[in-house]
């Protein structure tokens, strides 16, 4: 698949030119732009175009159309679009043409996987650890936070003393984009971090960071996906724990008690729970009256 003998290829070739010249771009991504304009050179014969002066909207479609017909995934046709739009530009900006056809056309979005979500007796079984050393109280109360709030695990990790008020029973996170949120905290949550922060100047806290390492430092991300997992085995969970898993099983759980999509999406932070719905803000105290009547392990203040 050459496609050397197109009346398309003397604009493609300079285009490489002037990304290896003037651009100075690596071989590698030169090498990946020739890949992805040759095989649209191939579709464009196939579509009867002889100058790139031809191509409209249209037959660009056709070509989004026809690589994904032979295999193509959608990562892989967004490249491919997206070296088409770079190099048709670059056409524009030299006069060649008037406008680009390919800046309206997208690829599809990949399909978001998400992983298994636990159920609810999985989720008990996990959080059902013997305080037998102030790691294990630790890592419980991170367990029970990221289930009881659904936290991402960066937004775990970064927890400081001053974002948790036990009294009042929140906690405050920054989330993506550095957007803050207030959450409630369930009577499970609350528990073990009174137990925790009992025990946690044992290790030496070295900043106001929540969760420490036995270093006294701030515990990192992998430390926690590395505990989280040993959980797992330790409390024979038989798929694979980590802490997106526990995030997806919280939003799974309260979906299913509640019914309530924009009470959860709220209390994730999420702009988009799914593809078709959008952030709708929703006032915290309705927030917690949701969060009590729908979270298995919440009862805020309930005998």
């Amino acid at each position: 698949m050459t496609a050397v003998c197109s009346p398309l290829r003397q604009d493609v070739d300079a285009f490489l030119r002037y990304l290896r010249v003037e651009r100075q771009l690596s071989p590698l991504t030169q090498t990946s732009y020739d890949r992805q304009l040759t095989a649209l050179l191939v579709i464009g014969d196939d579509l009867g175009l002889s100058t790139w002066q031809q191509l409209d909207v249209t037959h660009v479609r056709s070509m989004a159309t026809r690589s994904k017909r032979h295999g193509l995934q959608s990562a892989s046709l967004a490249l491919r679009l997206s070296a088409l739009r770079s190099f048709l530009d670059w056409m524009v900006a030299g006069g060649k043409l008037k406008a680009n056809p390919a800046k309206g056309v997208c690829a599809p979005r990949a399909g978001r996987h998400l992983p298994k979500n636990m159920d609810v007796d999985e989720v008990s079984r996990l959080l059902d650890i013997d305080p037998h050393d102030p790691l294990a109280v630790r890592d419980r109360a991170m367990l029970e936070v990221m289930y009881g709030d659904g936290l991402r695990l960066a937004e775990l990790v970064n927890l400081d003393c001053g974002h948790i008020d036990l009294l009042a029973g929140e906690v405050w996170v920054v989330g993506k984009g550095n957007k803050e949120r207030k959450l409630p905290l369930g009577k499970s949550a609350i528990t073990w971090l009174e137990h925790w922060l009992a025990l946690r100047e044992v290790f030496a806290p070295q900043d106001d960071a929540v969760f420490v390492a036995k270093t006294g430092k701030r515990i990192s991300m992998r430390n926690v996906q590395k505990r989280f997992a040993e959980w797992g085995i330790k409390q024979g969970i038989e798929s694979h724990v980590h802490p997106h898993k526990l995030r997806h099983s919280f939003a799974t759980h309260m979906l299913e008690s509640s019914g309530n999509l924009r009470a959860v999406q709220e209390l994730l932070g999420h702009a988009n729970l799914s593809t078709t719905q959008i952030y709708t803000h929703l006032d915290f105290q309705h927030l917690a009256l949701v969060y009590d009547a729908a979270h298995p392990r919440a009862k805020r203040g309930k005998t």
